[in-house]
């Protein structure tokens, strides 16, 4: 099953997780402004993962995010 962090406000989020459910993959939406829990865990992800580093570079949040059953993020869809 895919992690998948995100935002109901963000559009590129909203669009992800409409391609998961067409595709029927399984995931686990985690909505990262719906608690503090949730945003904590997004951003000790986020802090400790490199596929991240350049979205930190150009100043962006780094959703949508997916977290593989293998461990391993990515901030591409398509490549789900």
């Amino acid at each position: 099953m895919i992690k998948f962090y995100g935002s109901q406000l963000c559009p590129d989020c909203r669009a992800a997780l409409s391609q998961l459910q067409g595709k029927g993959t399984p995931h686990e939406f985690v909505e990262i402004t719906a608690s503090l829990e949730n945003l904590k865990a997004f951003l000790n992800l986020r802090d400790q993962s490199a596929a991240f580093e350049g979205v930190k570079a150009a100043g962006g949040i780094g959703i949508p995010a997916f977290v593989r059953e293998d461990g391993t993020v990515t901030l591409d869809p398509a490549s789900l």
